[in-house]
C-alpha cells in the first residue's frame, strides 16, 4: 500500500508538471494584451509605447516565456501564487475568499446527489421493468439532458422574478445571516445537484443490475434472504464501485465550481474568478484556479482507487 501510495504522488507530481506548463503556455497563446486590460479609454489613447514597454517590465511579462515560467513555479512552491495583474490582488487571499464559498455550494450539491441519486438507483435496479424504473430512468435523462445554465435562467425567472420567493443572485456569508445564505443558494445548489443525481441515478441502477445477475447474489436470494439483506449486504458495495468513481471526478466541481451556475447567479466562487482572470487575460489568476483544479481532481482520483479496496476486498494494491 505504501508504494503504491508513493508511486501515485510522484505520478500526480508528474501531472501537475504537465498541466502547468500547458495552463502556462496556453494563456500566453490567447490573442489579446493583458497590459491593455485595465487601461482606461483616456489612458489608452494618450499612453505611450514607452509607458506601455515600463508596465511590462515592472510585471516581468518582457521576459522570456522559459524564465517567467520557471519564476512563476519557484514562486507556487514557496505557497505564493501571485498578483492579479489586472487588479493587483493578492491572489492567495482571494482564493480564500472563495474557496470556502464554492466549497459550501459543492458540498450541498455533492452530499445531495448521494443522498437522492443513489437510493434511487437501487430502487429502479430491483424494481426493473416496472412503473417505478421507467418514471425514475426518464427523469435520470431529461436530468442530464437539461443544461445547467438554462435549468439556472428558468429557475430565476420562475422562482425570482414571477413567484418572487427567493433571492436570484449574490452569496450572503452563513456567518453574516444564516437566513439569508439558505434563501440564496437554494436554486444554486439544486442546479448543481440536478445533472448529478440524475448521473447518479443511471449508473447506479445499471450497474446493481449487473451485479444482481452475479452467481453470489442469486445464492442469496436461494437461501431466502430478505431482499433487503441481500441488496445491503450482498449487492450494494460491489455495485458502487462504478458510482464511487463518477462522484469522485465530480469532487473537481466542488472546488472549480460551477462556472455556468456561478457566473448566473453572481457568485464570487473560484468557477467566478477563473472566469473573470480569463476575459481580463490576467495569467497569475487562471494559472492558480486551474492549478488548484488539478490538485484536487488528482488526489481526489487517488482516494478514489483507495476506496475500491474497501469496496471489493479482492482488490490489492502493488
Amino acid at each position: 500500500m505504501t508504494t503504491y501510495i508513493i508511486r501515485r504522488i510522484l505520478q500526480m507530481i508528474l501531472v501537475l508538471f504537465i498541466v502547468t506548463i500547458l495552463v502556462f503556455v496556453a494563456m500566453r497563446l490567447l490573442p489579446g494584451d493583458p497590459i491593455l486590460m485595465f487601461l482606461t479609454q483616456e489612458n489608452a489613447e494618450s499612453i505611450t509605447q514607452e509607458e506601455i514597454a515600463k508596465i511590462r517590465h515592472e510585471l516581468g511579462l518582457d521576459r522570456s516565456m522559459l524564465v517567467q515560467y520557471f519564476d512563476w513555479i519557484g514562486h507556487v512552491i514557496t505557497g505564493d501564487l501571485g498578483k492579479s495583474i489586472i487588479n493587483h490582488y493578492d491572489i492567495a487571499d482571494e482564493v480564500k475568499y472563495r474557496m470556502p464559498i464554492s466549497l459550501h455550494l459543492g458540498a450541498l450539491a455533492f452530499m445531495i446527489s448521494i443522498i437522492i441519486g443513489i437510493p434511487l438507483g437501487v430502487i429502479a435496479a430491483i424494481r426493473r421493468a416496472t412503473w417505478t424504473d421507467d418514471v425514475l430512468t426518464s427523469l435520470g435523462n431529461l436530468g442530464i439532458t437539461i443544461p445547467t445554465f438554462w435549468l439556472g435562467i428558468l429557475f430565476i425567472y420562475a422562482f425570482g422574478l414571477k413567484l418572487n420567493l427567493l433571492p436570484i443572485f449574490g452569496y450572503t456569508s452563513p456567518f453574516e445571516d444564516f437566513w439569508r445564505n439558505s434563501q440564496e443558494i437554494i436554486l444554486p445548489v439544486f442546479c448543481l445537484a440536478v445533472p448529478a443525481i440524475a448521473s447518479a441515478v443511471r449508473l447506479t441502477r445499471s450497474s446493481m443490475l449487473e451485479v444482481m445477475r452475479q452467481d453470489y447474489v442469486r445464492t442469496a436470494w436461494s437461501k431466502g434472504l430478505r431482499e433487503r439483506r441481500v441488496v445491503m449486504k450482498h449487492a450494494l458495495k460491489n455495485g458502487l464501485i462504478p458510482v464511487i468513481t463518477l462522484k469522485g471526478i465530480s469532487l473537481a466541481h466542488i472546488v472549480g465550481g460551477s462556472v455556468l451556475i456561478e457566473t448566473v447567479f453572481s457568485i464570487p466562487g473560484m468557477g467566478r474568478l477563473a472566469v473573470d482572470g480569463l476575459f481580463a487575460h490576467d495569467y497569475s489568476v487562471v494559472q492558480a484556479t486551474v492549478l488548484i483544479v488539478a490538485v484536487v481532481v488528482l488526489a481526489s482520483n487517488m482516494l478514489i482507487d483507495l476506496s475500491y479496496g474497501w469496496l471489493d476486498p479482492r482488490i490489492r494494491y502493488h
